[in-house]
């Protein structure tokens, strides 16, 4: 993916975030995570049945990379099992922190294969998939 494909991605889920906006349902497991660093902070919720990732979504105040890369983990995310979502999530975190990684999986996520040349950026692209996983362990506890 060239440069100019990889920021109009990025930017058009920035101005347009996919599934931003938060609602009133309580079958929703929902967490608040941010960057000690910097504005970062965005509440997630999810809604979870028999097993499927139903629905995500998002609100707060955060950077470029932390809202595009909520926005296009959400959709990469939904309909899939939580055990594909965490998958997902493991070989993504594994893009973001410079180790070997499957990039067949990743989908549009791969707009994020450079960000390891802002080392700062790295914890903005990170922060909804500590998030997501922290809603998929929540659930796992309330199930154990």
């Amino acid at each position: 993916m060239d440069k100019e494909m990889r920021r109009s991605i990025i930017l058009e889920h920035y101005q347009n975030p996919f599934h931003k906006g938060l609602i009133e349902d309580q079958t929703y497991l929902k967490v608040n995570v941010y960057n000690v660093s910097c504005i970062d902070n965005i509440t997630l919720m999810m809604k979870l049945e028999d097993n499927f990732i139903q629905d995500i979504r998002f609100d707060g105040e955060a950077c470029a990379i932390s809202t595009s890369a909520t926005s296009i983990l959400i959709e990469e995310l939904l309909g899939k099992t939580k055990e594909e979502a965490l998958i997902f999530l493991n070989e993504y975190e594994k893009m973001i922190n410079e180790e070997e990684y499957n990039k067949d999986i990743l989908g549009q996520a791969l707009v994020y294969e450079e960000i390891y040349l802002q080392p700062i950026r790295k914890r903005c692209a990170l922060l909804p998939s500590r998030g997501i996983k922290e809603i998929l362990e929540q659930n796992k506890k309330s199930r154990d």
